[in-house]
């Protein structure tokens, strides 16, 4: 089969719509489940390149989940900690398979982003990672197999419209790629770029020391980039992205966005947040939101208004600000990748307020003496990679 039809393209009113192959093969997909659609295939074909790179980077299976054509959250499947278990709502799910422990942390990173996601992963679908994604909302999920039992758990979401895909891991893309816009052909060269250790040896401050598990979490931001709307920013951490900035126009302002995600998934490690006590029965959902509001700037109108009856047991303490900013200075050794220069220091600066150790960016600015001058002032390594990562 080398053709598709679609209920309709990225809206209702855009049809007809399709996917094929030009040039008359089959498709390297099968749908086993649900109605794919065109946003659905975009976010599976950019995810499954992701965590294919992940894996072959690394050696570790790998996960993403992906919202609107950019990543919430990639991960490879290292270990949980307890307090990334409970963080993670997958405390109560007993031994965690290491590729369960990839979508858990992709998926755990930036909850509010990834719900009703689409799910890419590296591995054969297995058991312990069907029954995760059973619960979370979720739209679909691609991956180069899935065992019995996990395929019948995962056709029993959405009323049995869970969107399943089967690729074939073998698949090679043709090496020049097209799209119209307005009716205009683009084409170009496929972005074939590796990405590996040798990727960081031009290591241009003072402070040389990268150690490899840095290097892999830079190899994690650098590869969740090359397939995130530019301009981005990604932050990394213990085998995962934290924070992701993705599609703005001004560099910093990445910087700022992916910070916030980083500087949350922090906070929700903290005392007070972890022992937050909710009422019985209340929705993954709505845990996610009463976090974020409290660890933010609305708790004090919760609290006005008593809707934290509704959502805690007791009523909680407010989390000050300098409470956080104490709790945000423990955090370190996070890594940060850019997928072009940084042209200002502010980058640099507020990197470092959220426990950044390591950058990578390609370099080239003409105030690279101010960025690597700001790296230095704070002990931080960074190596220039001399290659931009722009996906569009």
């Amino acid at each position: 089969m080398n053709e598709l039809e679609l209920k309709y393209g990225c809206n209702p009113n855009q049809k007809p719509s399709r996917i094929f192959m030009e040039n008359g093969k089959d498709l390297p997909i099968t749908v086993l489940n649900g109605k794919p659609g065109y946003i659905n295939f975009m976010d599976a074909f950019n995810g499954w390149q992701l965590v294919r790179e992940l894996k072959k980077a690394t050696g570790l299976p790998a996960a993403t989940s992906f919202k609107h054509v950019s990543p919430a959250g990639a991960a490879v499947g290292l270990p949980l900690s307890d307090t990334l278990k409970k963080i993670y709502w997958v405390d109560d799910l007993g031994e965690l398979s290491p590729l369960a422990c990839a979508y858990a942390r992709a998926r755990g990173a930036d909850r509010m982003s990834s719900y009703g996601d689409f799910v890419a992963l590296s591995d054969k679908c297995d058991v312990c990672t069907a029954k995760m994604l059973q619960r979370e909302v979720s739209d679909g999920i691609i991956a180069p197999g899935y065992d019995d039992e996990a395929l019948a758990i995962l056709k029993s979401k959405k009323k049995g419209n869970y969107a399943v895909i089967r690729i074939d891991e073998n698949y090679v893309p043709e090496q020049i790629e097209r799209k119209q816009v307005f009716g205009i052909t683009f084409e170009q060269g496929r972005n074939e770029l590796k990405i590996d250790e040798e990727f960081f040896g031009n290591i241009v401050t003072e402070n040389k020391d990268l150690p490899d598990s840095a290097k892999i979490d830079l190899a994690i931001a650098m590869i969740t980039l090359k397939y995130t709307q530019s301009n981005s920013v990604a932050y990394a951490c213990g085998g995962q992205a934290i924070g992701i900035g993705a599609g703005q126009q001004s560099r910093i302002h990445c910087t700022r966005l992916a910070g916030t995600k980083a500087d949350n998934w922090w906070l929700r490690q903290s005392p007070k947040v972890m022992n937050l006590q909710f009422v019985d029965n209340i929705r993954r959902p709505d845990r996610d939101n009463a976090i974020d509001n409290y660890i933010g700037e609305d708790y004090m109108d919760v609290i006005a208004d008593g809707a934290w009856e509704n959502i805690f047991k007791t009523k909680p303490e407010i989390f000050t600000s300098e409470e956080k900013r104490a709790w945000l200075n423990t955090l370190n050794g996070v890594s940060l990748g850019s997928d072009a220069f940084f042209p200002f220091g502010d980058n640099i600066e507020r990197a470092h307020r959220s426990g950044v150790k390591y950058v990578a960016e390609p370099g080239g600015s003409i105030r690279d003496d101010h960025v690597i001058e700001t790296c230095n002032k704070y002990g931080i390594v960074m190596a220039f990679t001399g290659i931009r990562l722009f996906h569009h």
